[in-house]
């Protein structure tokens, strides 16, 4: 009698753990999804949304975005958010943002000890600096790496990178 009851509760286990690998997981959000539902990230949000990039963020990827919080936006001069999200400028706008994104998903392990560049979107280059105790691209410095997404991964970072 034990042994049955022991085969029936391991055959239960074994079929409870064989529908809990069949259903459907929750789908990871996209890089658009992440930012635009942190409030650190609402002026990015904005300015991905002026400039039209919002598809780009939610699309297939793989990329990466280095992602400027608010904080890193209000250091820049005076009025220059607002400039950048005027109707005429949104080729400047998109030049800039661009400048944040590289394609192709790279994580921080892959950057750890080396000092090397990337390519962004934008066609200009990133210099990353990965040898001290902080993650640096260009005069930014990483605060938050590898928050990942479905569509690739994000380094907050707390500078706005401006292209040279």
């Amino acid at each position: 009698m034990n042994r049955r009851f022991a085969l029936r509760a391991l055959a239960g286990t074994g079929l409870a753990a064989a529908v809990a690998a069949c259903a459907p997981m929750a789908q990871q959000p996209t890089i658009a999804g992440i930012l635009s539902t942190s409030d650190q990230f609402s002026t990015l949000v904005a300015a991905a949304d002026a400039a039209g990039l919002v598809e780009t963020l939610a699309g297939p990827g793989p990329i990466t975005v280095f992602a400027p919080t608010d904080n890193a936006f209000a250091k820049l001069p005076e009025g220059t958010v607002d400039s950048l999200l005027q109707p005429e400028n949104r080729d400047q706008l998109i030049e800039v943002l661009s400048y944040h994104v590289v394609s192709g998903e790279v994580t921080s392990d892959q950057l750890a000890g080396q000092r090397t560049s990337a390519t962004t979107v934008q066609g200009g280059s990133l210099h990353i600096d990965a040898t001290g105790d902080a993650v640096h691209v260009n005069d930014a410095r990483v605060t938050q790496a590898d928050i990942m997404a479905s569509n690739g991964v994000i380094h907050r970072i707390d500078t706005v990178l401006l292209p040279e």
